[in-house]
């Protein structure tokens, strides 16, 4: 099975969620799931979110 998610509470200013909503609903994710997206992306860039290998990405 894939790996349970964690849970916490987060904080935003009312002009950045709304633009996030509509990020999100332009991209067809939940505003959660676009949250992840970006910032998966910037730990990637940034060089600091390990690879899974090959085998770990059944």
């Amino acid at each position: 099975m894939g790996k349970e998610k964690k849970a916490f509470p987060l904080r935003l200013d009312p002009d950045i969620h709304r633009a996030l909503e509509q990020w999100a609903a332009d991209e067809f994710r939940s505003v959660n799931g676009h949250i992840e997206f970006l910032l998966r992306e910037a730990l990637s860039k940034a060089g600091r979110l390990k690879q899974p290998h090959k085998d770990e990405q059944q």
